[in-house]
């Protein structure tokens, strides 16, 4: 989608052709590099050429206008495999200018946290702003709104709906496919999306934890294309024995990178794709961005020029980008000088032969799209704190079991304290606290009770509107009476996070844009979710094995297991069934 791509005509071809051939001067000469060759694994020693947009040719070059490199690592632009920008609680725009200075040029994008708050306008809000951003984003069309039918999220898109957007160029394919129960089992309205984007020509991502033998065969078999949901190497490895590319995972609330790494060879890489699938703002200023994940795989004993590849070559391939990848003749002139392959120091980028980043800082001017379409998002029904009190026979009872590094859960079963009318009551001494789920597209007055263990609050609550995958409000605390302060707060800020203690709102991070995305810096972000972990780590107790938002917001996604909490209710996703807090006796 970047706004510096242009068109193929008869003249820039027969121009290209002749600077390669060294008739002509190029545009641009990038002299004196160690370009890296994902194509033939070696450095070579040499300039590049360019010609308008495109690499015309590498070896010995001069021209009028020259950058030298002086020695310094040439590599493709970056492509990351599989990103959700709103995780980022950043615009499109503001993504682009947080993550090209680390040597991102293309991303692969999935707004379906945007598309299952906003729908159809919300997948067109991010096409568009993208389109004002340096680098390309590719967006795939969310295949899962909602997630699973065992919530309220604010659209609902069918096979149907999908026939015109999935036909349009905008759209690149079909995004993952969370619901690999309906796959599996042959749910003809999950079938049909996949046939939607099978007629089209276009890749399907695919969404499967834990899933193994015939049933990851069944699903490979619908044509799912990828998977970034891998946990383990052998479950990695499964994938790729069945033709699916793997992507490896380093979010801010998933760090599988380094486990995943271990199945790694030079045979099987090429089908092995960087991602960061949820990433902060607060992670990209402290990391980087796939420049984290290349460290990280040298650290771990990956050959560089193969990490490289990941970055680059195997993502273009896997997603049928055959104009970039590599530094070869023909290819979009997408180039990221390092001083070395192990530190990935980046001093500059190029997005199609033009200069957008340098020691860190984004050249561009931002041009932000209009947001107003994707305002207002937070409609809440007659909130209380009564719909906080739970009503429970007695405390021995279910909890949501967090596993710090990850977002599977584990089911735990506690004995709490209630009080007289069946309510959890806090005990200092358990790590068990209420978490609520309030529904806030359709004005319907769900709340959804449950217990969560393990993340470590001592008091006060949390609570925001970033809840995977339909977006309703998501709150933990230790008393009602701090719940309800937090909700009502992101009523009032039209989404966001907010952190409360004592009835005093201590921190906050309004999200006006769909409730998931600041209309701000990334900075300003930044600063603002620093204050947000700030008080939930020092003031409310919260785990730091843990991060507090990240990591609560998947606390509601009811695809990964093993319990989470959907406005509808608390859901077992092995059993694909709701279950009750309230655990048996003999359990």
């Amino acid at each position: 989608m970047s706004a510096l791509n242009s068109a193929e005509t008869l003249e820039s071809l027969r121009k290209r052709i002749e600077v390669a051939a060294g008739r002509q001067e190029p545009d641009l000469v990038i002299k004196n590099c160690k370009i890296v060759s994902v194509d033939t694994h070696e450095i070579i020693e040499g300039d590049i050429a360019i010609s308008d947009d495109k690499i015309a040719g590498i070896g010995e070059y001069d021209g009028p206008n020259v950058i030298d490199a002086g020695g310094q690592y040439a590599m493709p632009g970056f492509v990351e495999g599989h990103i959700h920008i709103e995780s980022s609680f950043c615009t499109p725009e503001e993504f682009s200018r947080l993550v090209v200075p680390h040597g991102t040029t293309t991303a692969i994008a999935d707004p379906h946290e945007i598309t299952n708050v906003a729908g159809l306008d919300g997948f067109d809000y991010m096409v568009r702003a993208a389109e004002k951003s340096a680098m390309d984003i590719k967006f795939m069309l969310p295949s899962c709104v909602p997630s699973t039918g065992f919530e309220n999220a604010g659209a609902v898109i069918n096979a149907a709906d999908m026939e015109e957007p999935m036909a349009d160029a905008k759209t690149w394919g079909l995004a993952e496919f969370m619901n690999s129960v309906g796959v599996i089992n042959c749910d003809d309205e999950c079938l049909n999306k996949i046939l939607v984007a099978k007629k089209n020509g276009k890749p399907i991502d695919g969404h499967s934890p834990s899933l193994m033998g015939q049933g990851l065969s069944a699903y490979a078999s619908a044509g799912i294309h990828t998977d970034h949901e891998c946990s383990t190497p052998e479950e990695a490895l499964a994938r790729l024995r069945n033709g699916m590319y793997v992507q490896l995972r380093q979010g801010s609330a998933c760090d599988d990178l380094r486990n995943l790494l271990k199945c790694v060879t030079e045979s099987n890489s090429r089908h092995c794709i960087l991602c960061s699938d949820d990433r902060s703002c607060a992670t990209m200023f402290e990391k980087g961005d796939l420049d984290d994940h290349l460290r990280i795989c040298v650290e771990e004993g990956i050959d560089p020029i193969t990490a490289v590849q990941m970055a680059s070559l195997n993502a273009a391939d896997c997603y049928g980008l055959k104009d970039r990848g590599s530094l070869t003749p023909g290819k979009k002139a997408d180039v990221v000088l390092a001083n070395d392959l192990k530190d990935f120091e980046i001093t500059k980028v190029l997005i199609d032969g033009k200069l957008v980043a340098e020691d860190g800082k984004y050249l561009p001017e931002v041009v932000r799209e209009d947001i107003t379409p994707v305002m207002s998002s937070v409609r809440v029904k007659d909130f209380s704190k009564d719909s906080l009190k739970m009503r429970l026979k007695n405390g021995h009872v279910r909890t949501i079991g967090i596993i710090p590094g990850g977002v599977v859960t584990s089911e735990e079963i506690r004995d709490v304290k209630l009080d007289d009318d069946g309510d959890f009551v806090f005990d200092p001494a358990q790590d068990v606290a209420k978490i609520a789920v309030i529904e806030r597209h359709k004005y319907t007055g769900n709340v959804a009770l449950a217990l969560i263990s393990n993340y470590g609050i001592k008091r006060g609550a949390i609570a925001l509107t970033v809840a995977h995958d339909s977006h309703n409000i998501i709150c933990v605390g230790t008393n009602n009476d701090d719940m309800e302060v937090a909700v009502a707060r992101l009523i009032v800020l039209g989404g966001g996070a907010v952190v409360v203690n004592d009835g005093e709102v201590l921190a906050s991070l309004p999200l006006p844009v769909g409730g998931l995305m600041s209309d701000q810096s990334g900075e300003s972000v930044r600063d603002s979710l620093a204050d947000v972990h700030d008080k939930a780590f020092n003031v409310l107790g919260v785990s730091r094995e843990v991060e507090p938002l990240m990591t609560l917001c998947f606390m509601s996604l009811p695809v990964i297991p093993k319990l989470k909490l959907t406005d509808m209710g608390l859901f077992d996703v092995d059993k694909f069934d709701f279950v009750d807090v309230q655990a048996d006796s003999e359990e």
